[in-house]
């Protein structure tokens, strides 16, 4: 079967889903549940990506997000390899933790109805599953491990930056305050209540509809056909590459560079306020505070690799860089380096 086409774009909504190989779980307790949420914190904070709505299953998980830069690819990469190299390390396994390539259909996010429909699909999917038994009075609040009970119902000092709930209340047309949050959640109660399990916020699918359009459970993108006859223009683009791997590589490369441009722009910036010179790198020690916080702002905050550190930082190899950033002590490191490079650090 051939690969679904990854079409990748600046503001780009995505529904993103994958499930673990051979269907098995990849979630075993809230631990691993919450192992989950800090790496894709970790990824968001990499990749500048919005999530809309998420919501994790035994077997499986959903996001709604929005990628501000063409990055999907290298952020899923990043974090899908991440979350398995600590599953297996906590698990004491080894392998593959996913199962097929993860699903990444585009969205039409700024129609509302494509925006609630998905949104109203996430947060259900506990009832479809009957982990919720919604007719016996359980709440979607009940389930904790979705962005309802996780953010939608928090105040925002309490949810993380990266969820974008302002915008999912505003699609509904409710206010970030507690009673929009509440009726946002009664809402949810009330059709989780009057549909059947089964089909509990999957929208109706007409005999007309384009077969490759996305009827949430299969298709390669979600819209209006407007929308759909744009990004299919978009995917004969792509398409007109001669091959699969040469596909593949161009798309990995460019936005490779559009990172490492932002990266080498924040380096730069950051070696001036520590006041290195490029020349001093290499005389420093590779325990340099300097050269470890500006390491490590540089891989949580971007896609830049090891390798890529190790070159610029001069600082052997991707081991050593990947040794030193483990053993890292944040606070005594913050307390060594100038005031100057603390507020460089916190504002970029």
């Amino acid at each position: 079967m051939a690969r679904s086409i990854r079409i990748q774009s600046a503001g780009a909504y995505y529904h993103v889903m994958a499930r673990g190989n051979r269907r098995e779980d990849i979630f075993h307790d809230d631990d691993d549940r919450r192992f989950f949420l800090h790496t894709l914190s970790q990824a968001c904070e990499m990749t500048g990506w919005r999530v809309h709505a998420w919501v994790l299953m035994s077997n499986h998980y959903h996001l709604f997000l929005q990628t501000p830069e063409p990055n999907l690819v290298a952020g899923m990469a990043w974090l899908q390899n991440t979350l398995t190299r600590r599953y297996n390390v906590r698990h004491r396994k080894w392998g593959r933790l996913f199962g097929d390539r993860y699903k990444a259909v585009i969205v039409e996010g700024e129609d509302r109805h494509h925006y609630q429909t998905l949104m109203d699909y996430i947060h259900l999917n506990p009832v479809r599953a009957r982990i919720l038994r919604p007719k016996a009075g359980q709440s979607v609040l009940d389930y904790a491990w979705s962005s309802v009970a996780g953010g939608y119902a928090l105040p925002p000092k309490k949810r993380a930056k990266w969820l974008a709930v302002e915008s999912g209340l505003k699609a509904f047309e409710l206010a970030d305050t507690t009673a929009g949050r509440r009726r946002m959640v009664q809402r949810l109660d009330r059709r989780a209540v009057s549909e059947e399990i089964q089909s509990c916020g999957v929208p109706p699918q007409s005999e007309e509809v384009d077969a490759r359009a996305s009827h949430l459970r299969r298709g390669w993108y979600w819209g209006t056909q407007a929308f759909g006859e744009a990004m299919r223009k978009l995917a004969a683009g792509v398409l007109k590459t001669k091959s699969p791997r040469a596909r593949a590589y161009r798309a990995d490369h460019h936005v490779a560079r559009h990172d490492e441009r932002n990266a080498e722009a924040w380096l730069k910036a950051g070696l001036r306020v520590a006041g290195i010179k490029p020349g001093e790198l290499e005389r420093l020690k590779g325990s340099d505070p300097r050269k470890l916080m500006l390491a490590d702002h540089l891989w949580r905050r971007t896609v830049v690799s090891q390798e890529w550190l190790a070159e610029k930082l001069a600082m052997k190899s991707a081991a050593n860089v990947s040794q030193q950033l483990r053993r890292l002590n944040r606070k005594r490191a913050l307390a060594a380096l100038t005031e100057a490079l603390k507020k460089h650090l916190e504002s970029t």
